[in-house]
């Protein structure tokens, strides 16, 4: 059945990081939590009680086998609501990230204001808060907001050029989106120190950010004398 087919396919992903954490001397595994219907499409996203419930045998079976729970791409206060709501009952640390509008990083990409996040966020347990999958001009506005929450924050951008449209109808493929041919690793790796210097202590890449991306960023963070763990 469905259930079964997602469940081998988390249960693959996690034995995949555990082995890379083990050949790698350390590391921790999160659990991914994502959209539960599109992507960038706050306006369809169930009620926060409707998401809740769904989120609930998914955190439970995520928070049993990975060190900490990550709630990605959130692009509206219901959305984060409804995941957080779930996430309440798990022990394990919390850490959600959110998707901006990619020329207005003070914005969700439902509009709402990045700043009013810290009334949804304040009434739940989180450990970290975060922006992904958006530009990353637009995440360093985005983090302005965020320094003010009071919480560990850091960031990790996508290489597209924008979301186009075309990627927001109802049946999106990734054929409706490209890749920007001006962020190479070291174009952006300057970004990611830039969030460092806002006090960012998380960083790392989403889509259209590869392994090279990764490896300078990693380059420069150890030259720039801060430890990676």
């Amino acid at each position: 059945g469905y259930d079964l087919d997602i469940r081998l396919l988390w249960d693959a992903a996690i034995k995949s990081a555990r082995n890379a954490a083990q050949a790698n001397g350390h590391g921790l595994v999160a659990g991914s939590i994502g959209p539960l219907i599109a992507t960038y499409r706050p306006d369809i996203c169930p009620e926060p009680a409707d998401a809740e419930h769904q989120y609930t045998d998914i955190v439970a079976h995520l928070a049993a086998h990975t060190d900490f729970l990550l709630i990605e791409t959130v692009s509206s206060l219901k959305q984060a609501e409804g995941a957080l709501r779930a996430t309440d009952k798990t022990d394990k640390p919390v850490w959600i990230a959110f998707s901006v509008d990619d020329f207005d990083g003070s914005k969700l990409r439902s509009g709402e204001n990045v700043s009013d996040l810290s009334d949804v966020l304040k009434n739940h347990r989180i450990d970290a808060v975060l922006v992904n999958c958006s530009r990353p001009e637009a995440v360093t506005d985005a983090l302005e907001h965020m320094k003010s929450f009071g919480l560990p924050f850091g960031a990790y951008a996508n290489g597209f050029t924008k979301i186009s449209d075309g990627f927001l109808t109802d049946k999106p493929t990734v054929d409706a989106l490209s890749e920007r041919h001006d962020l190479g690793p070291a174009e952006y790796a300057k970004f990611a120190m830039h969030w460092i210097d806002q006090g960012a202590t998380i960083v790392g890449g989403c889509c259209e950010v590869g392994p090279e991306h990764i490896q300078e960023l990693a380059k420069q963070i150890k030259d720039a004398g801060h430890n990676i763990v």
